[in-house]
């Protein structure tokens, strides 16, 4: 009794005898091979790699499960210790040539808003992100924000900010 894989094959099998001969053998001066070359088993498999049908439904998905927060309000304390370091900063990159010289590498934590405008949370909460990078400016006067690497944080929104050297750490002469 023949099988179809695993299974056995049954008697009123209209392409029994198709089945049966098996795959067809080509030479290869057969103009049917010469016409029709074998692909390449790596192209092949792309035929039936899986797609997106629904192309962004992952990511709308995925952005469905992030978890959003309420902003923080620093106290007193936190809050102080906050503006001596932005006022340190302020000081070592007062200007851009400064800022190249000492060349401040921070990180700093920050409340971003939630920027999806399909989420419940859009525009009410957010989420507390990081970046790492080279303090350029801090501009506490007129645009009150900071310049890390290319991204511009409002002073308002920072949590902490951290160095990887000592610099809050020294004492600062008030008069820089």
């Amino acid at each position: 009794m023949a099988t179809i894989g695993d299974f056995p094959m049954p008697e009123d099998f209209r392409y029994k005898d198709v089945y049966l001969k098996g795959k067809p053998q080509h030479s290869k001066t057969d103009p049917f091979r010469l016409r029709h070359p074998s692909m390449d088993v790596r192209k092949r498999a792309k035929i039936f790699a899986p797609f997106d049908a629904l192309k962004g439904y992952n990511e709308a998905v995925a952005a469905k499960n992030v978890l959003y927060e309420d902003k923080r309000e620093l106290n007193e304390e936190d809050q102080d210790e906050l503006n001596r370091r932005l006022g340190i900063l302020h000081n070592l990159t007062y200007n851009s040539r400064m800022a190249r010289a000492n060349n401040v590498k921070i990180t700093v934590t920050y409340y971003a808003p939630c920027s999806d405008e399909n989420s419940e949370a859009y525009g009410v909460l957010g989420q507390y992100q990081q970046i790492n990078g080279i303090c350029w400016n801090v501009d506490a006067e007129v645009t009150q924000t900071i310049q890390v690497d290319k991204k511009r944080i409002r002073l308002a929104d920072i949590r902490n900010i951290e160095s990887e050297t000592d610099i809050f750490d020294r004492e600062w002469d008030e008069s820089c």
